[in-house]
């Protein structure tokens, strides 16, 4: 076990802990004592039929995804009861650096998106004791899981709202985690995930970074110099105060785990491998929301989805924020999205 400091529910409470135990992974491996950490925000009703479940992006918790949750927003924890769980490998689920033992570190097994919503079922059933849920959503591979969600389970999902992520990773957003996964490791101090101090990787963890702000946000950001948007003097001052600062603290193990998961991220073996077959199986309501000037997954990535998919539209948010632009930091941004959330559960 290898303390950081940042992964503390001071940096990113309230969250409570569901233990899975020995969890079998579909992989064949099991994760032992596994964890899986979470968030809620308002109360289930009587019926237990107002659950909403909102997944998370890689690199996250259930603390950034928390500023769409409030009164007099779509998500309204006055009416709804969202439950928001980490990803396992996260950092605070069971992850690299937190288990002890022959699973720890460089050693932790590889996951799959299926296990996350394995392990997320698993919550919501013996937890919660749900059948159903009145929405599924989540950004990037929160999108990831939000559609194997609704491959593998749907008759417990009425609505989807995928944002800015596929059932299948493409092969360019695949080329791309290996880019970024390079930059970290090849950071001397990385040691093949055996480093022994918490913050010891920074030079690989600045690497990634600048291949997330080359990456998440569109040209014209730059070009049109956006970032004085977000309080910044200078480009130089939005890369290290931004993404820089974003991913200094976290722990590369973890970030690896989870970009694996990214990269191998594909429900089409739900219907043996048919991408096709397994998207035709969504019953829920489906708004896949893409930004249209996202270079990890275009519009028309999800929107050769999208076309397999009964009951379902293409929404296109334009923001020069790209990806990132479901973080919120514009107010256009964050007012589309809680938007096209209210929109989806008007239905």
């Amino acid at each position: 076990m290898l303390f950081n400091e940042y992964y503390t529910a001071e940096n990113h409470g309230p969250y409570e802990l569901f233990a899975l135990g020995d969890f079998k992974l579909t992989s064949g491996q099991t994760l032992e004592k596994a964890q899986l950490a979470y968030s809620v925000y308002g109360e289930l009703n009587e019926d237990r039929s107002n659950a909403i479940l909102f997944t998370i992006m890689f690199s996250g918790t259930s603390k950034n995804m928390a500023h769409y949750i409030g009164p007099g927003k779509a998500l309204d924890p006055e009416k709804y009861c969202i439950i928001l769980p980490n990803q396992l490998g996260n950092g605070i689920s069971s992850s690299p650096h937190n288990t002890d033992g022959e699973q720890a570190m460089e050693n932790f097994p590889q996951l799959s998106i299926a296990d996350d919503v394995i392990a997320q079922h698993q919550l919501l059933t013996e937890k919660f004791k749900l059948t159903q849920l009145q929405l599924v959503t989540g950004w990037s591979m929160g999108a990831q899981q939000t559609l194997e969600w609704a491959i593998r389970y749907p008759e417990m999902v009425k609505r989807a709202a995928p944002i800015a992520g596929t059932a299948q990773c493409t092969p360019h957003n695949s080329l791309y985690v290996d880019v970024f996964s390079e930059a970290l490791s090849s950071d001397p101090q990385f040691n093949q995930g055996a480093y022994t101090s918490a913050h010891s990787c920074e030079a690989g963890l600045k690497r990634l970074a600048h291949v997330f702000a080359l990456m998440g946000v569109c040209p014209e950001f730059y070009k049109q110099q956006q970032w004085q948007r977000l309080g910044f003097e200078s480009q130089q001052a939005c890369m290290k105060n931004f993404w820089e600062a974003w991913f200094k603290p976290m722990d590369p193990n973890a970030l690896l785990c989870m970009a694996h998961k990214w990269q191998t991220g594909d429900s089409s073996v739900l219907a043996n491998g048919s991408l096709e077959q397994a998207l035709k199986g969504i019953t829920a309501k489906t708004f896949m929301i893409a930004f249209a000037q996202d270079m990890f997954v275009p519009p028309a990535d999800m929107a050769y989805e999208q076309q397999f998919i009964p009951h379902s539209e293409i929404k296109i948010v334009p923001s020069l924020m790209g990806h990132f632009a479901m973080l919120g930091l514009f107010e256009e941004d964050f007012a589309a999205i809680d938007g096209l959330f209210a929109e989806l559960l008007s239905h």
